[in-house]
């Protein structure tokens, strides 16, 4: 079986706001043990939304980011996409995307994040089956208020 880790953090607040700050914080984290990240989004415009956010949501923070776009030679730690293929290298996928990326599996680990709303939890109950049902053991982590 594949070595694949695949962590939900089921977050106490039902917007999609919360789990892009989530993702900031678990982006910085990453970055400050030196493992590479690809953040999938939904589109161009979270990929935007992501991209500002991670300038801003904490005073102090520099993370190095980029959106894909398929033209830089030399990519920081850091990489956002939305597109249904990457080339991206990295340790980490966090998935913020309703859906699974196809390449899920070139990665070390996957963070799915999932919010308090019907629609979240629906989406993430989904996502859950299919590494279960495919023989990966997802982990579960409620993250306080």
């Amino acid at each position: 079986m594949s070595s694949l880790r695949v962590d939900f953090y089921v977050l106490p607040a039902a917007s999609r706001g919360a789990r892009l700050q989530f993702a900031c914080r678990l982006t910085e984290k990453a970055y400050k043990l030196n493992n590479r990240t690809y953040a999938h989004v939904d589109s161009a415009a979270h990929a935007r939304e992501l991209d500002e956010l991670l300038w801003t949501f904490r005073a102090g923070s520099f993370i190095p980011h980029e959106i894909e776009t398929g033209s830089s030679a030399i990519r920081p730690p850091v990489v956002i996409g939305h597109a249904a293929a990457t080339d991206a290298e990295a340790e980490l996928l966090i998935n913020l995307a309703d859906t699974i990326p196809s390449f899920f599996d070139r990665f070390d680990r996957i963070a799915e994040i999932i919010d308090a709303s019907a629609d979240g939890k629906r989406s993430g109950r989904e996502r859950f089956a299919f590494y279960r049902d495919n023989g990966y053991t997802p982990n579960t982590h409620k993250i306080a208020p």
